[in-house]
């Protein structure tokens, strides 16, 4: 039995719990690397990473690097004699980094893969419907996510869940499958099963402003998934117009109902406490949301504020 010396990468949140359980663990974290600082918000204070919050708390060594290939990082890396890197949640790793440490480097991706390879995984199974998920270790390679996988385990994905209480969830699973990870790795126990190189696995794209936006045109279900999918962060989107007003407006948590109904896709209804959008085979019931310039709301908090006309639309 070898003991390891362990160099974590990560950078967000998700991160934070794994490298927590690590340390909990009692392994030996010979160093942390993470992303440089970065400005953030609307003052564009400079903000750093929820892990190099941690490493600082518990006096881990810390390495920001802007280049992973630079011969300066390399070396100090190299230094840190590290046997074993564990990566999540971070960058895609150039080979001379994730080939340095002796036992090889491993990463913790949030999906049961092949399926959902790339940066979005818990966000793009909730949106493509999915009813279940999960996590996987793996063996980097030269790739992104295909490595061969160490182990896996699955869960249910609740019928209401947003992408907020599965990260949270799989935080936690994330957790037990690296710690169960490292404990093959260290008995040398470890077996690997190669990936499928299957044309038809679905990918978790990155998020971006256009495939955040709300199309009307689709089902019902369809839209309530893409919502709990992007819900706390970065949110589904929609212009809403009323008049000659309009506003960019976040939509955080909605139900849906299907009902056959006379009513414009996207037509606006509001009841003294309630919300409801018209989508093609039923209506959307808005629980929270945010106008720019508030904080977010529920409905009703809203409606305290604001009211809308009969020719108010989603678009």
């Amino acid at each position: 039995m070898e003991k390891l010396r362990i160099v974590f990468m990560g950078t967000p949140d998700f991160a934070v719990g794994i490298l927590d359980t690590i340390y909990k663990n009692n392994y030996d974290i010979v160093g942390v690397i993470t992303a440089p600082d970065k400005p953030a918000g609307r003052g564009q204070k400079v903000s750093m990473s929820a892990v190099k919050e941690y490493a600082l708390e518990k006096n881990l060594r810390l390495l920001q690097p802007t280049n992973l290939k630079s011969e300066e990082f390399l070396a100090e890396l190299k230094s840190l004699d590290a046997n074993l890197q564990v990566v999540v949640a971070f960058r895609m790793l150039p080979e001379v980094v994730w080939k340095m440490p002796k036992l090889g480097t491993f990463n913790l991706h949030a999906s049961l893969l092949p399926e959902y390879r790339g940066a979005a995984p818990i966000n793009w199974a909730i949106i493509n419907g999915e009813t279940k998920t999960g996590v996987t270790s793996f063996f980097i390679d030269d790739k992104i996510d295909t490595g061969a996988m160490i182990l896996s385990k699955e869960t249910e994905i609740g019928a209401n869940e947003t992408a907020g209480e599965l990260h949270d969830r799989l935080m936690h699973l994330g957790s037990e499958t690296v710690l169960e990870t490292l404990q093959l790795i260290e008995s040398g126990k470890a077996t690997t099963t190669l990936q499928e190189n299957n044309p038809d696995v679905k990918t978790a794209y990155k998020l971006n402003k256009e495939n955040c936006k709300i199309d009307w045109s689709q089902s019902g279900n369809t839209i309530f998934n893409l919502i709990r999918g992007l819900s706390p962060y970065p949110a589904a989107w929609t212009f809403i117009k009323d008049g000659d007003q309009e506003w960019n407006v976040k939509i955080y948590l909605a139900n849906f109902e299907e009902k056959t109904h006379s009513e414009t896709i996207g037509k606006i209804t509001t009841t003294k406490k309630e919300i409801f959008i018209a989508t093609k085979d039923g209506l959307l019931k808005i629980e929270s949301l945010q106008f720019p310039g508030k904080k977010r709301m529920l409905a009703h908090e809203l409606l305290n504020g604001i009211s809308f006309s009969e020719n108010a639309i989603a678009l």
